[in-house]
């Protein structure tokens, strides 16, 4: 694999990461607001749901950084796109969603690279 490469794509997927996390830890009003409403809960669940969010964001970001694992690579695809993919669901722009396709391209993209596991023990090498 390209070490260039690698290192671009685990510096992209942790700044991500660390930024969306960041927000989530210090609270983002909207995101609480979507929170309770989609889960039908309180802001104060709602922010503890988000604080939990966003630690699991950062130890993501941090495990990509430091030695990317398959899983937390497919954690950041999948949460990546989801997360995209609830703009228009909130009400915002479809191009929000395609707007936010790096985040979730590029962990897909330095998951291919690393290689699509054949095993389950694949998954957290």
């Amino acid at each position: 694999m390209n070490n260039a490469v690698n290192w671009v794509l685990r510096i992209a997927v942790a700044g991500e990461f660390i930024g969306h996390g960041t927000l989530a830890i210090q609270g983002k009003a909207q995101w609480i607001g979507w929170i309770g409403d989609m889960l039908n809960v309180s802001p104060q669940a709602a922010g503890q749901l988000l604080l939990a969010i966003g630690i699991l964001d950062v130890i993501v970001a941090l495990i990509v950084l430091v030695k990317p694992i398959r899983v937390a690579l497919l954690w950041a695809v999948l949460w990546g796109f989801w997360t995209a993919l609830l703009r228009p669901i909130v009400g915002e722009s479809f191009w929000d969603f395609v707007e936010r396709s790096a985040n979730w391209g590029a962990p897909l993209a330095l998951l291919l690279m690393l290689g699509w596991p054949k095993s389950l023990r694949e998954w957290f090498s």
